[in-house]
């Protein structure tokens, strides 16, 4: 079973995450970037007229993604991001959408600094009902190995 370790990260939190996460599962990693890299000044959450609020504002918001993938030859798919205003950042969407992820397995996981993920999954869950997301995972820097064989069943 070939594994893979999609990831968005803006600030390095997620990135740390999932190479830690790619080394204990033996998955490949690959990054989504965005064309346009996110500054500090985008990522304020505090101004309503930053990048990533207009963003998140907009439910039809799909950032450009710099690079592709073919994820045909993996079973498994785990996707991580940061949590913004509850949800998925929109690239997420992008990535979705500009892939297959029919008949993979896709876990989600999520680094944030007080959210929870779970609406964030159960809004997924609804926009793509066609994708087999089998579970979500909030993780921290820190995570233990044993929370990720309890999570992924191993």
């Amino acid at each position: 079973m070939k594994q893979l370790i999609c990831y968005f990260s803006a600030s390095g939190t997620t990135k740390l995450v999932s190479e830690r996460l790619s080394n204990i599962i033996s998955a490949d990693l690959f990054e989504i970037k965005p064309v346009n890299t996110y500054t500090m000044a985008d990522l304020n959450w505090n101004d309503k007229n930053s990048r990533s609020s207009l963003e998140m504002e907009d439910n039809a918001s799909r950032p450009a993604i710099a690079n592709k993938i073919d994820i045909r030859k993996y079973d498994t798919i785990y996707l991580g991001y940061p949590i913004w205003w509850d949800l998925a950042p929109r690239i997420i969407n992008t990535f979705i959408e500009n892939v297959n992820l029919e008949n993979k397995k896709v876990y989600l996981f999520a680094t944030s600094g007080g959210s929870s993920i779970e609406n964030s999954v159960s809004t997924l869950k609804r926009e793509y009902p066609n994708i087999n997301f089998i579970s979500g995972k909030l993780l921290h820097q820190d995570f233990k190995e044993d929370e990720i064989s309890s999570w992924i069943g191993r």
